[in-house]
């Protein structure tokens, strides 16, 4: 793989995040319990169940970023290179529609009944410490710093991997979510 620009990558990953922040509070944050467990028109999951499911994965992987951020030191480097598996874990949650369509890892399965404004609630809360901690990337190596994948504890990957990883599995249920307003518009 060839390296990359770290400020710039961390600048478009902030600004994807920034946008998940601001796309949940204008479409879903006043939404009412019922609009947001409305199960989809094509049988896939709710609103709330898109966002439960990135929940549950970022209870995984935001404390290990916290962790694994505090625990190192600050470096200037300027440079980022993703792994092979990284890369290939990110391109998977390449959310262009088409793409292949994964079933959810045991554990990650949202329920299909959920108080719609606490999943909301927690989405944002940690959309913001996502941020936080994208910014804190800043002053550290990308490269150096390894956190476990959810599948495997053995198999850890690059921190700007797990960042561009997360962030594109974000945007894949942040569209899936989205298009449940488009069909409600239609039905």
């Amino acid at each position: 793989m060839k390296p990359v620009n770290k400020a710039a990558l961390l600048k478009t990953l902030e600004d994807r995040v920034e946008e998940h922040i601001s796309e949940t509070i204008a479409l879903f944050q006043n939404r009412s319990n019922a609009d947001l467990n409305n199960p989809s028109a094509t049988g896939g999951w709710s609103i709330a169940q898109c966002l439960d499911h990135l929940n549950s994965y970022g209870d995984f992987y935001l404390p290990h970023i916290g962790k694994s951020l505090s625990g190192s030191d600050d470096v200037n480097v300027s440079e980022f290179t993703s792994s092979w598996f990284g890369a290939y874990f990110t391109k998977m949650m390449d959310p262009e529609p088409g793409k292949r369509k994964y079933k959810a890892m045991k554990g990650h399965i949202p329920a299909s009944d959920l108080d719609a404004a606490k999943v909301v609630g927690e989405f944002l809360r940690q959309q913001e410490l996502l941020m936080s901690y994208l910014r804190a990337a800043r002053k550290k190596d990308l490269n150096k710093i390894k956190i476990p994948i959810s599948i495997s504890k053995l198999i850890r990957l690059r921190l700007g991997d797990v960042f561009q990883f997360l962030i594109a599995h974000n945007e894949r249920h942040m569209q899936q979510a989205k298009r449940n307003l488009v069909s409600e518009k239609t039905s």
